[in-house]
């Protein structure tokens, strides 16, 4: 007679929701938070600089720096570009350069090579970056539809800053839970990067943009190759990014075009750790120029950056009138709560009817702050205000003391949130670190699977 297995042993295990990835994806994530975190104190030195240069006695040379023009021959290339622009156009490709390293290892080796790993931070993206347009949207709309434009500034997450505050408040937030955010993140910039290349391109060349394939074909043929020559890829890189803004497509697309053409696995014939650098991707060309260029991208580009373009001057303002603008009102309660309940929302429903499960070390009021603290939009932000109303005018000012209010709440919840958790985090993070037979690895990372 032929036994029957229990009905409760036919079913499928239940998929766990923010699982801890394998270990060297984990050493990734660590070397990328740490560079991350340092980089977001960098960049809350830089826009406090700004805020306090701005509105001080000394608000004029701020200004002035920022209008200077280094290079006022460039017309014809369209280079003449003063301080700001060059640190928005310029120096913020580095950033989206390291952007598309990320995005491309995230596809190829990372979170995002599992479709079904891939679709919580994906779909909890989406959710992130439709409600705050959404909110946008209702808010100018009831108000009377002036400022429309600016409908994609609160869908930006920053990284940077989001990281260096969940560093202060909550340094033991569970491996899966900071590579979710970190993955939500990335997600969120390749949503950003297709916005701002879609929808706030201005005067079109094709012509130009054509050309710029030749530059970025060549940078792809010697990065595939193996060929790091500095001489020969800055020259490259350079002429990609003036070709793309020449174009009217902004600028910083270049660099995550160029990121893209690097390849994440080790080519094959070498050894990366001791395995078959085929099989893997420890030592590939893009962890090696992402571990070069994160510390300029968050060190240096991401910090001038706010250094000129958070100085908004609020000496003589209505401040009164300022926090009931419209598009203030919009930017903050798309960062606050669009963000917020768009990632929890979004990653709830997926749960709910996938039937999955929170990893057994994290609660839902963990993903709260998590997603609490996705509403910390800057650097991007900032970037699509200016893009969507002209940096410098007006309306750019509300939308910069909007973008920085908005943050400074989103932080502000989420620090209230996860503070509370973070003595479990700790009993979670000293669990992990367990590596009872000395090899290097946390004993955690070598259960069998199913363990």
């Amino acid at each position: 007679m032929t036994s029957r297995t229990p009905p409760s042993e036919q079913r499928p295990p239940r998929v766990r929701l923010f699982s801890r990835s394998s270990w060297p994806q984990a050493r990734h994530l660590a070397d990328v938070l740490r560079t991350e975190t340092v980089g977001g104190a960098l960049l809350l030195l830089g826009a406090v600089v700004a805020l306090t240069w701005a509105n001080s006695p000394w608000s004029d040379s701020y200004t002035r720096l920022g209008a200077w023009v280094p290079w006022p021959g460039g017309a014809s290339a369209h280079l003449d570009l003063n301080l700001a622009t060059w640190a928005a156009d310029g120096l913020l490709a580095v950033f989206f350069f390291v952007v598309g390293l990320e995005l491309k290892r995230e596809f190829v080796a990372g979170e995002l090579r599992d479709p079904r790993r891939a679709a919580l931070p994906v779909v909890a993206a989406l959710g992130g970056m439709l409600l705050p347009a959404l909110i946008y949207v209702g808010v100018v709309l009831s108000a009377g539809g002036d400022g429309l434009r600016g409908w994609a500034i609160p869908t930006a997450t920053d990284i940077a800053f989001a990281l260096a505050v969940l560093a202060v408040v909550s340094s033991h937030l569970p491996q899966g839970l900071r590579a979710f955010l970190l993955t939500l993140a990335v997600v969120d910039d390749l949503f950003a990067i297709t916005i701002i290349a879609v929808f706030y391109t201005a005067d079109f060349q094709p012509v130009p943009l054509l050309a710029a394939l030749l530059p970025i074909g060549l940078f792809a043929l010697l990065v595939q190759r193996g060929r790091t020559w500095w001489w020969a890829l800055i020259p490259l890189a350079v002429a990609a990014w003036a070709l793309v803004h020449a174009s009217g497509v902004h600028a910083t697309v270049a660099g995550v075009l160029l990121g893209f053409t690097v390849p994440v696995l080790a080519r094959r014939g070498t050894v990366a750790d001791g395995q078959p650098a085929a099989a893997s991707d420890e030592g590939g060309l893009a962890e090696r120029l992402e571990h070069r260029w994160r510390p300029v991208s968050a060190g240096f580009a991401v910090p001038v950056f706010a250094l000129f373009a958070a100085g908004v001057t609020l000496r003589g303002s209505d401040l009164g009138a300022l926090l009931t603008d419209p598009i203030v009102i919009a930017v903050v309660a798309g960062l606050v709560f669009g963000k917020s309940i768009g990632i929890f929302g979004s990653t709830y429903l997926l749960a709910r009817f996938t039937r999955a499960e929170l990893d057994e070390d994290i609660s839902w009021s963990d993903l709260l702050g998590i997603a609490l603290l996705a509403g910390v939009g800057f650097t991007v932000s900032l970037l699509i205000g200016d893009l969507a109303f002209g940096a410098g005018s007006t309306t750019d000012g509300r939308v910069k003391v909007a973008v920085l209010l908005g943050s400074v709440i989103s932080a502000g919840l989420a620090a209230t949130v996860l503070v509370r958790r973070n003595a479990t985090y700790r009993r979670v993070a000293e669990r992990e670190r367990l590596d009872a037979d000395g090899d290097g690895v946390p004993d955690v990372y070598q259960r069998p699977a199913g363990a």
